[in-house]
């Protein structure tokens, strides 16, 4: 297992460089600047900001600086939000973003997993249509739809939810956003629990459970441990569609969260912060994949030694 997850990491490395390189140079070869404003500058103003913040070095000397500030844990300072650091914004905004996702994929696991194996359980009959059906509906429908529409029905219509606002993170304020956020997921992990479900009843143990007559609950209790590595596996990219998925609800519902500093960062041209951003997503997605690679490992013992 010690060495499943040193190969892990190792490999983790230079995926995040290549995020980071791809990531600057195509953030800086955008057209636009950071202190672009609808009334010009003076020159003299926007050499010294460019001295200032040194974007009036060659492009090669801004990346091996950028490079040596993220080796100490610097991002920078943010060139929209003056007097506060990519960090600074991080510290208010990471909260918000993780409660969303944290609580959204906690939901997508326990619904989609529970949904799909209740319809490879009946498969064939009604449940297992209407599951399917259901979940191909939420993964049609987008959620810059989905929120308005929740916010039409339960906020203005019946009254039962508030449709924006942060709040200090009331449970109230928490149900819209996260009901947004999960369902394309739930969607998602219930067809795939429902497939894997499906030919793992199917497999030769589970045949030979049948014949010497083990009760149908243990029988569907083992199953299930061995259809939940395709489940586990794309913890990762879940994990990345939740955060992505999140600058959208924040902006609609008016959450505080990174998301809604991304969207802000990426309209100001806002370097440093849309840079922490990407590479914020990256390491935290790279170390959900190590963990689901963990937990792979731990259901079926013989991809500890795979290569």
């Amino acid at each position: 297992m010690i060495g499943l997850i040193l190969r892990r990491l190792a490999q983790a490395v230079p995926t995040l460089f290549l995020v980071v390189t791809g990531s600057f140079f195509l953030i800086r070869l955008a057209p636009g600047g950071p202190f672009d404003l609808e009334r010009p500058l003076p020159p003299a103003a926007m050499r010294n900001l460019a001295a200032i913040y040194g974007l009036d070095q060659p492009l090669t000397v801004q990346y091996g600086r950028y490079l040596g500030a993220l080796m100490r844990g610097d991002l920078g300072p943010s060139f929209s939000f003056r007097d506060l650091t990519v960090a600074d914004l991080f510290a208010r905004g990471l909260p918000v973003s993780m409660t969303l996702g944290g609580l959204a994929l906690v939901l997508a696991l326990a619904c989609g997993i529970g949904l799909g194996s209740w319809a490879a359980l009946r498969r064939g009959g009604w449940i297992d249509r209407a599951i399917g059906l259901l979940a191909g509906l939420t993964l049609a429908v987008p959620n810059f739809v989905v929120a308005p529409l929740l916010q039409i029905v339960f906020g203005l219509t019946l009254r039962w939810l508030p449709v924006g606002s942060w709040e200090g993170g009331a449970p109230s304020h928490l149900v819209l956003p996260v009901l947004t956020l999960a369902l394309p997921q739930i969607g998602a992990i219930a067809r795939l629990t429902r497939v894997s479900l499906n030919e793992t009843l199917n497999a030769q143990p589970v045949r030979t459970m049948r014949a010497m007559g083990l009760p149908p609950h243990r029988i569907a209790r083992h199953a299930l441990r061995g259809a939940l590595l395709p489940v586990v596996s794309v913890l990762g990219p879940t994990a990345a569609a939740l955060l992505t998925g999140s600058v959208v609800v924040e902006t609609i519902f008016g959450l505080p969260g990174i998301g809604r500093a991304f969207v802000d960062g990426a309209l100001n041209r806002d370097y440093t912060l849309v840079m922490g951003t990407v590479v914020l997503v990256a390491v935290f997605v790279t170390l959900l994949n190590i963990v689901a690679d963990i937990v792979c490992a731990v259901l079926d013992p013989r991809l500890r030694t795979a290569r």
